[in-house]
């Protein structure tokens, strides 16, 4: 792991397109600006845990279950 201090308006570069930038330190936040190409998927990290824990879960719905909830949700609308 690379550690690096920085200030409010440096920039850290990651190849030839991907930057980061330290836009505001206030007290114990750093707000970033992350700028990468589109086919670069940039996630918080909780999200990514969520997402990766929405997809356990639904790997352990059968495809019957989740018939019968479709139908459940279609007859309430």
């Amino acid at each position: 792991m690379l550690i690096l201090s920085r200030k409010a308006g440096e920039t850290i570069c990651i190849n030839d397109d991907i930057e980061i930038k330290i836009i505001e330190v206030s007290g114990d936040k750093v707000r970033l600006g992350i700028e990468a190409p589109k086919d670069v998927k940039v996630l918080r990290s909780e999200l990514r845990q969520t997402m990766e824990s929405n997809m356990k879960a639904s790997d352990a719905v059968s495809p019957d279950t989740f018939k019968d909830m479709l139908s459940s949700i279609k007859n309430k609308g």
